[in-house]
This record gives structure tokens, C-alpha cells and sequence, in this order.
């Protein structure tokens, strides 16, 4: 079971890790991105995440099948991201999976993020106290 979402609305950690619960799961495992409070030596105020939504969507899904195709024991898999604006401490990305076992569910859910901060068509932009500047993906 695979689900994504874009959303501009606060992240329900608690719901993603239930959603991939299952029996034959072993293991959990979550990454849970939160907007921290300085970037590169500089105070962060805010981010602004802005997408292509339909864009994005595609490519998160596609890079949960490829995982799915790479441990093909994972249970279930959600990949949610937040757009507009976050706030430090604000959860940004969530990404959870289940597997019979942990070594697969680490690797799977880094290999999930690590993927999708370089290919999903979702952009970041910082904010400082005296300016901003969008971010390039960070693997």
C-alpha cells in the first residue's frame, strides 16, 4: 500500500505511522523533516515551499514504486510534504514505512528521502532576518 499527499496543512505524524501498520510488519520506521532555526550559519525566520502539484505527486508515488521494486517486502509506504509556509519547528516532510524487518525499512525509508530532496518538483525557499534565498536540494 502506497500513499502520498502534498498538503498545506499541518502533518498528523501520529496518522502517518498508523497508516503503515500492518501484521506482517516487523519494523517501522520514520524520517520526520522539521524547519530548524538557522541554515548555513544564518538565523532562519521562515521556509516557503512552493510545487507543481501534479508534477510532484507523480514523481512522490513514483519514488515509493521504485522503492517498493528495491524491497519488495515493504508493507506500506506514506510519503506526505508540506507546501506554502512552515515555521521553525513546523514538520515539513514525513516519510514512514513498514517492512518484516529493519534493516529494509532504515534503507527504504532513506532511500525515499534521499531520493525524492532530488528529484520531486517541490522547492524550498529561506528566509532570514535580512533576506531570502531558494535552496537547492540537499541528498
Amino acid at each position: 500500500m502506497i500513499h502520498i499527499d502534498l498538503t498545506d496543512q499541518s502533518i498528523d505524524v501520529a496518522a502517518a505511522l498508523r497508516s503503515v501498520e500492518a501484521d506482517g510488519a516487523g519494523a517501522i520506521n520514520t524520517f520526520i523533516g522539521t524547519v530548524r532555526n538557522q541554515s548555513t550559519g544564518r538565523a532562519v525566520v521562515r521556509l516557503e515551499y512552493e510545487a507543481y502539484d501534479t508534477m510532484a505527486l507523480h514523481q512522490l508515488r513514483k519514488v515509493a514504486e521504485q522503492a517498493a521494486e528495491k524491497w519488495p517486502m515493504l508493507q506500506a509506504v506514506t510519503v506526505i510534504h508540506r507546501k506554502g509556509t512552515l515555521h521553525i519547528g513546523d514538520v515539513a516532510v514525513v516519510v514512514a514505512v513498514s517492512t518484516p524487518h529493519r534493516a529494509e525499512s532504515f534503507a527504504a525509508c532513506q532511500y525515499i528521502i534521499d531520493t525524492l530532496k532530488q528529484v520531486v518538483t517541490i522547492w524550498k525557499k529561506e528566509f532570514y532576518q535580512d533576506g531570502d534565498v531558494w535552496v537547492a536540494a540537499h541528498p
